[in-house]
């Protein structure tokens, strides 16, 4: 297949290695401000990985070309962090093709809505193969523009929908020719309640704060921050993003269980699942309270939590203190510029019972 990924972080790297390593045509895009990763392997004509993969993987086109990296392709991974899924999509309108399918990774809740928006598109046009996954495949970091080690690779649990999810066995199918570990959700609400994401960083960060301000993230952000306290509120978080799963009428797999499916831990609990997690072993704290952890998880995915639960009824106090501290913390209004279901076409107006037909 010929593959484009849109996004050259860690994420898009990573993807891209693999794709191209498995025998697939890959471009890689971005935009011109990120520039760094995009001109090594251009300038080296492959990507580099290490750990989990290893030697080299050619790379077909890398640059800031939008329409030479989508040119043909079969798919496009969107990759980046929630606060860009807007932008990225903006830049795709125009290049769109019926013969490709288009996946954000992950959703980063809420993804393929807010692409599907940006392409100026209705959420049940069914013209284009348009969908999400529940998490990256990977735990993965760039260690140098070009290369990207890799030290976790999701086993199984990877969930897949398309928006409307009548396309997802479409989109399914193209994932699955590398991504065996793929497969379907009932729909996009179940792939974004399942990003794990904000159930973990936020709460390690808070409970963590004041070793992350007076040490500069000198400590494991798991091995060494979680601890009985911070797995009882991550556990609080958990229990509250099931509850608002079972309203909807879908199944979230709570996170350690999730983890060990994944490969991320080697037992399903919230102390030493996540304290002892052979994924989470060497992962360095941030160095600033100012990092996405909190920047992009509160406002994009608790957020996006709370106010789904207030439309259903389920109470969500834990999820609440999070986002307030955080607020407080850094002197942001997270709540007021965090992600929703959109107005249009009247999300906000519809009850439960019509929200799980649509």
């Amino acid at each position: 297949m010929r593959v484009a990924i849109l996004g050259s972080g860690n994420g898009g790297t990573a993807a891209a290695f693999e794709w191209a390593q498995a025998g697939h045509e890959v471009s890689l895009w971005d935009f011109e401000e990120f520039g760094e990763n995009i001109a090594a392997i251009a300038a080296s004509g492959h990507i580099e990985g290490r750990v989990k993969f290893e030697g080299t993987a050619p790379v077909r086109y890398a640059g800031h070309d939008l329409a030479r990296a989508v040119d043909g392709a079969d798919l496009v991974l969107v990759v980046g962090p929630a606060y860009a899924h807007e932008a990225l999509g903006e830049a795709l309108r125009g290049h769109l093709s019926t013969e490709a399918a288009y996946c954000m990774l992950p959703s980063g809740c809420n993804g393929a809505v807010v692409l599907k928006k940006a392409l100026g598109l209705d959420l049940l046009d069914d013209t284009y193969v348009i969908g999400e996954t529940g998490t990256l495949p990977y735990g993965c970091r760039l260690v140098e523009p070009g290369v990207v080690r890799v030290t976790t690779r999701v086993l199984d649990g990877l969930f897949v929908a398309a928006l409307p999810s009548t396309r997802t066995d479409e989109l399914l199918a193209k994932l699955q020719v590398v991504w065996p570990q793929a497969e379907a959700a009932a729909n996009v609400l179940q792939t974004t309640l399942q990003n794990g994401n904000p159930v973990l960083h936020p709460a390690i960060m808070l409970l963590n704060a004041a070793r992350i301000e007076n040490t500069g993230g000198d400590f494991l952000f798991y091995t060494e921050g979680v601890t009985p306290a911070t797995a009882r509120l991550m556990q609080a978080i958990d229990d509250e993003r099931i509850a608002l799963g079972e309203a909807i009428g879908v199944r979230i797999v709570p996170d350690p269980e999730l983890g060990v499916r994944q490969g991320y831990l080697s037992e399903a609990t919230w102390l030493k699942g996540y304290n002892q997690g052979i994924g989470f072993a060497k992962s360095q704290a941030p160095k600033t309270l100012d990092f996405r952890y909190l920047t992009e998880d509160v406002p994009h995915g608790l957020v996006f939590i709370s106010e789904l639960a207030r439309q259903f009824g389920v109470p969500t106090p834990a999820v609440d203190a999070v986002i307030q501290l955080a607020s407080i913390v850094l002197d942001t209004d997270f709540r007021a510029q965090g992600r929703r279901l959109p107005a249009d076409p009247g999300f906000a107006d519809l009850t439960p019972d019509q929200v799980r037909a649509l």
